[in-house]
């Protein structure tokens, strides 16, 4: 360690640090809500107080939302709100010095069954090392760390040969918004680390998901003469099945990277809505789900794959050869993405957690759709994840992230940052 990395870490103030976590974790900023807003000028506040040149902008939602590469949302919003801080470097950057973006989002799910948390969900409540509520995990907590790692440069003194930036996006849950607005506003960077919870090991690619919705029809009569009726309940059965199908031929071969994940590309119903009364055969079945893209697999054959299953699944059926289910695409579009071959991207950030904790972390990919693929594929920008907490923990109720590796991640990032944008001899 060096002297100058040593006064880096000690610049970085890990008290106020979780206690931040904390108070963001305590706006209940779901995709499309009014606090997503107030969470978003909230975090400006932070980015004033820590020095930062700050670009706060209403988006046009029209504009964006036509454009040809919109990547889909999945909430209404009236409203948004991007924001990035920036701490600029010298006007030219020297002896190899890189940009480099922190990108985190600050919208989070639905709490889902407040019964089966222990606490209000959104409490953010620091206790025996953790942080507990809704976006704690994902990922609030990975935000604020790396706010803090560039406020630690600034008060130690740190001059910066290229620019650091920390953006704070919306709308990741549902598609990628927040992002791609950053992009479109001329945000960019040489290089971008988004401390979504890995366990402090390095996710270098990602699957894709794509939202889909499947109406299904039947014949509708009173229950009593339901043997006279198409239930379209019972007509999904075998088209589910054969999406299970679907899934597991697709998981038969996946990318050294995806190696650890039982499924690394999921397909799963999210939502199943049918009839409107208790006593008729219902004639109308609408199920949502997302299907899981893989790595460097186009969309579009991702796509076409659902809807051969589909096809031959109705083909099989009786009712359902003269009454095709129908296959729509729409909400939150995630292509796959994973950071392009000869970026040294993933060296730099174990070598930084070598430092700090004495270990070189893995490198793996994710099951999960995320902003990675909007900054490798839209903005060109070598991207990866690097942060805290187990992804496992977030959507589900009594989400937590551990105090400590929240204050590893502000560490490790702190170094990558003298590492990549401050001057060398």
């Amino acid at each position: 360690m060096t002297t100058l990395g040593d006064r880096v870490l000690a610049a970085i103030e890990d008290d106020e640090l979780v206690d931040v976590s904390a108070q963001l974790v305590r706006i209940p900023s779901v995709g499309g809500s009014a606090a997503e807003e107030r969470a978003q000028r909230w975090m400006a506040e932070r980015f004033e107080e820590a020095g930062l040149d700050v670009d706060c902008w209403p988006i046009d939602l029209a504009a964006t939302t036509a454009d040809p590469a919109f990547p889909g949302q999945e909430v209404e919003r009236t409203v948004a709100t991007g924001l990035v801080g920036r701490r600029p470097g010298r006007a030219r950057a020297t002896n190899g010095a890189r940009r480099v973006m922190l990108n985190g989002h600050i919208d989070v799910v639905p709490p889902g069954d407040v019964g089966a948390w222990s606490a209000d969900p959104y409490s953010g409540t620091v206790k025996d090392g953790r942080i507990y509520g809704r976006g704690s995990c994902d990922m609030k907590a990975g935000l604020v760390a790396a706010l803090y790692a560039v406020r630690a440069l600034k008060r130690a003194g740190v001059e910066l040969a290229a620019d650091v930036s920390v953006a704070s996006v919306i709308g990741e849950e549902d598609g990628g918004l927040g992002t791609f607005a950053t992009l479109r506003r001329g945000h960019t960077a040489d290089v971008c680390v988004i401390p979504e919870p890995t366990g402090l090991g390095v996710i270098s690619a990602c699957g894709g998901a794509l939202t889909f919705r499947l109406t299904v029809n039947g014949h509708a009569v009173h229950a009593s003469r339901r043997g006279e009726g198409v239930s379209a309940i019972e007509r999904f059965l075998p088209l589910f099945s054969a999406l299970r199908a679907l899934e597991a031929d697709r998981n038969e071969r996946v990318d050294p990277l995806m190696q650890r994940w039982d499924i690394a590309y999921p397909l799963e119903i999210g939502t199943l809505h049918a009839g409107d009364w208790p006593s008729s055969v219902p004639d109308l079945l609408v199920a949502e789900g997302r299907l899981g893209v893989a790595l460097d697999e186009p969309p579009a054959e991702a796509q076409a794959a659902l809807e051969r299953a589909v096809s031959d699944a109705c083909r099989a059926d009786p009712w359902l050869a003269e009454h095709p289910a129908r296959v729509e695409w729409w909400g939150g579009q995630f292509d796959s993405g994973r950071l392009p071959a000869g970026s040294d991207l993933v060296e730099r950030v174990s070598a930084a957690s070598h430092m700090v904790l004495g270990t070189t972390p893995a490198n793996e990919g994710a099951p999960y759709g995320s902003d990675l693929r909007l900054m490798t594929r839209l903005g060109g920008v070598p991207t990866l994840h690097y942060g805290p907490g187990d992804a496992g923990n977030a959507h589900g109720p009594d989400e937590f992230v551990p105090v400590d590796e929240v204050l590893v991640t502000a560490r490790v990032l702190a170094l990558l940052l003298l590492d990549l944008a401050v001057p060398t001899a």
